[in-house]
C-alpha cells in the first residue's frame, strides 16, 4: 500500500495517517501551538512544525478523518 508523506527540506518525511491527521486537525481547529504540534509529530522544534504546515496540502488539513481512507485509496490507485 502506498504512503502519503510530507517531505521537509531537511530530508525528513512525515507520513500522513489517521494519527497524524488527528494532530493536524487539532492544530487547525483550536488554539494549538506550533511547539505542541512539533512535540506530537516528533519534530525537532516549532520551526520544523511550521515548515511541515507550509508543505502540507490544505485539502488534507481540512479533510474529515472519516473520508481519509477513501481518499488515500483513490490517490494510491491513481484514479
Amino acid at each position: 500500500m502506498c504512503e502519503l508523506t510530507v517531505k521537509l527540506g531537511s530530508g525528513k518525511e512525515i507520513p500522513i495517517d489517521k494519527a497524524t491527521l488527528s494532530v493536524i486537525s487539532k492544530y487547525m481547529r483550536s488554539m494549538y501551538s506550533l511547539e505542541s504540534l512539533a512535540r506530537d509529530l516528533g519534530l525537532e522544534n516549532w520551526e520544523e512544525a511550521y515548515k511541515f504546515i507550509k508543505r502540507l496540502p490544505a485539502w488534507i488539513a481540512w479533510m474529515p478523518s472519516s473520508f481519509f481512507d477513501y481518499t488515500k485509496k483513490r490517490i494510491c490507485e491513481g484514479n
